[in-house]
């Protein structure tokens, strides 16, 4: 395990020389600032969330075209939102806005100066989008804070079960990312390699690396976690595990509690926000970053009390390309009750709406849906996509082209996907105007229509 020194030595001196002395960015300012705010009274933190909000759309409408333009066609004078209410009068935006209206969307202060990201399309469209050194400094700190309560802390040994990389990154590159993640006292394990025959190969890793925390996604942890019970294998004990890119559900908690001996968190982000809320110590819900984001709730009218609401989020320090109320395209519940730790920080009871499909092969490989946004999201012209699996040796994959879009591109996908599955699945590429949304209005990235697969056998 890592030792309190490392620990010590990285969180006092080794990060702030690299994060401050050398990168010159603020984060760890801004964690100071944030583990201060979060022990604010819930009062304290809704007047310091307003006093941001108010400033922020202040600038939207002084300098972001976008909405100079779109709030004056609806006769909206930010002079005249004066508390939240007013405030969730002002029009939601969308992905299609985003990339409608996207130089619009910069504010003019900060052209030429912004950083640029794309998500992965876990709703089926990938998106491009800009945000300012500030905002980024700030989204680490809040993660650092959000997974420090689950006990993830700067320098702790922990282990990733986490995308890989797709592509081809050079060996200098490989080298680097080794470098960087030994830094950190991390190591990352490709859950997109995880298959029946090579469970053991990640349970080994574990215990040889002995990690004090894990973070995965949770459809691998899952999986990993029943292979543990079923063969009864033990592994190296880790202090905590979080899980993400997918809601943590209770049943899945215990399945990952019981094969490794220790407490699940549950975390919920995106890539345009990153952390959105993250359970702290005492599990009762997730706390929202209320001091770094607005998150609202949108349910329609007459809805029952505890019903789920669309989450709709504007981030209060992203003063380049500002997302104001922005429908990310997930669900979610408000807790009814505070949390007992003391923190200010209002709570969502769950998420819902983020499980993507996983998928199998005839070898027993099994594909996590989240394969497909992380490959795609760095193909050109990809506008929107959905993997459907009705066979178990067949992949059939819907893209909507766009601008860019050629053979190279379709050969990258082919060669991608191949990597990870191997020669025992077809993969039928088609071309289609649009892809057809579910009752509920969401487009599901990844469809598995196979049977349930067979529990994993009994402990011998």
């Amino acid at each position: 395990m890592t030792s309190n020194w490392y620990e010590a030595a990285f969180r006092h001196v080794l990060y702030p020389a690299w994060e401050t002395g050398l990168r010159r960015r603020h984060t760890l300012a801004w964690l100071q600032e944030y583990q201060r705010d979060q022990w604010l009274s819930p009062e304290r933190i809704a007047a310091l969330q307003w006093q941001r909000l108010k400033r922020l759309l202040e600038h939207c409408e002084r300098e972001v075209p976008y909405y100079q333009r779109r709030w004056r066609e609806l006769g909206i004078a930010v002079a005249d939102v004066r508390n939240l209410d007013d405030y969730a009068r002002l029009p939601v935006l969308t992905k299609a806005d985003i990339r409608e209206n996207f130089d619009e969307l910069k504010a003019a202060s900060c052209r030429g100066q912004l950083l640029y990201k794309a998500t992965g399309g876990s709703t089926g469209e990938p998106l491009r989008f800009g945000y300012t050194r500030e905002s980024n400094d700030r989204r680490t700190a809040v993660m650092w804070r959000g997974y420090g309560w689950a006990g993830s802390r700067m320098g702790r040994r922990t282990l990733f079960l986490w995308g890989g990389a797709v592509g081809d990154p050079s060996r200098a590159h490989r080298l680097k990312e080794r470098l960087y993640h030994a830094a950190f006292a991390r190591r990352v394990l490709n859950s997109f390699d995880m298959s029946e025959a090579n469970m053991a190969d990640f349970a080994d890793a574990i215990d040889r690396y002995r990690p004090e925390v894990i973070v995965g996604y949770v459809g691998p942890l899952v999986r990993l976690a029943q292979w543990l019970t079923a063969t009864g294998r033990q592994v190296a004990r880790p202090q905590s595990i979080i899980g993400a890119a997918e809601a943590l559900h209770e049943f899945q908690r215990q399945i990952i509690e019981r094969a490794f001996g220790c407490k699940a968190f549950n975390t919920y982000g995106c890539r345009e926000f990153m952390l959105i809320a993250a359970e702290c110590e005492q599990r009762q819900g997730l706390h929202v970053n209320a001091d770094h984001l607005v998150v609202e709730l949108q349910r329609p009218a007459g809805a029952a009390a505890g019903q789920a609401g669309e989450v709709t989020i504007t981030d209060l320090f992203n003063y380049g390309m500002p997302f104001v109320r922005y429908v990310n395209g997930d669900l979610a519940t408000a807790a009814t009750q505070p949390c007992g730790c003391g923190r200010g920080l209002p709570l969502l009871q769950r998420v819902e709406g983020r499980s993507l499909d996983a998928l199998r092969t005839p070898a027993g490989h099994i594909l996590p849906g989240e394969f497909f946004p992380h490959m795609l999201k760095d193909v050109p012209g990809v506008l929107r996509f959905q993997v459907v699996q009705r066979q178990l040796d067949r992949l059939d994959l819907a893209l909507v082209r766009g601008a860019g879009f050629d053979e190279s591109s379709l050969a990258y996908i082919r060669r991608e996907v191949a990597k990870v599955v191997g020669e025992s699945v077809q993969l039928h590429c088609h071309f289609v105007d649009d892809i057809a949304l579910t009752p509920s209005g969401k487009l599901r990235v990844t469809v598995c229509e196979l049977p349930a697969a067979p529990p994993p056998p009994p402990a011998a």
